[in-house]
């Protein structure tokens, strides 16, 4: 249906969408990046579907201030590692170093973001292929291959042919996390679909995936806060 602004400081845009199978007015702010839907059932004007938007006004400002602002990555920025915040400081050498709370990045700093965005990749592929295999193992079925993406829509995914998919992001959050994600995925090799014998081989594989489930439910938004670009 298109966008309106909500005035005021500061102004919000809102995408208006209308759905058939909607029964009831309904307002949703992505927890990846903060966009705001409001969906207005097939019988329910604009006018009202814009009333009940004012209504909710109070409660969307201070829903989207609570969002963390966006983290640009270069010297004196912040940065977790999984699940450790480290200062981002230049140094000389040929490769990043972790130290004490610090992240020692060589070469020039318009370079920084770049060369920690590879670091990042690579560690979290070491990371991802460890407990890819140690499940699969488990398991008893192997995958075809493993790739990373930066993806906003989805922590990983597999395909039918035994591909693995998984953000590199998931370097930045916890190891309990990283971890329950690649038993997620590695259970998708044998049951392809969220059924209860799916959540039952996720438990016999990981143990209680409540609790990373959640966290990444809760605030996996915040990994993609760190822009790179």
């Amino acid at each position: 249906m298109g966008q309106i602004r909500l005035g005021g400081n500061p102004e919000i845009s809102v995408t208006l969408r209308r759905s058939a199978r909607a029964r009831r007015l309904s307002l949703r702010v992505s927890q990846l990046d903060g966009r705001v839907t409001l969906t207005l059932p097939q019988a329910v004007s604009e006018r009202e579907g814009l009333r009940f938007l004012r209504d909710k006004e109070e409660w969307l400002r201070g829903h989207l201030a609570k969002r963390q602002a966006a983290v640009v990555v270069g010297p004196g920025a912040r940065l977790p590692v999984e699940g450790v915040l480290h200062e981002i400081r230049p140094a000389s050498g040929r490769s990043v170093v972790q130290a004490e709370g610090l992240l020692l990045v060589p070469g020039e700093p318009d370079r920084m973001a770049a060369r920690l965005k590879g670091w990042l990749r690579s560690r979290a592929r070491d990371r991802l292929s460890e407990a890819s295999d140690r499940y699969a193992a488990a398991l008893g079925r192997p995958y075809s291959r493993l790739t990373l993406r930066d993806t906003r829509s989805r922590w990983g995914s597999c395909t039918h042919d035994g591909g693995l998919m998984y953000s590199w992001r998931l370097i930045l959050g916890h190891p309990q996390v990283l971890d329950y994600v690649a038993a997620h995925e590695v259970a998708h090799l044998r049951h392809m679909n969220h059924s209860p014998d799916f959540w039952a081989e996720v438990e016999r594989l990981y143990g209680d995936w409540k609790a990373p489930r959640r966290w990444l439910r809760d605030h996996g938004s915040e990994l993609h806060r760190y822009r790179f670009d």
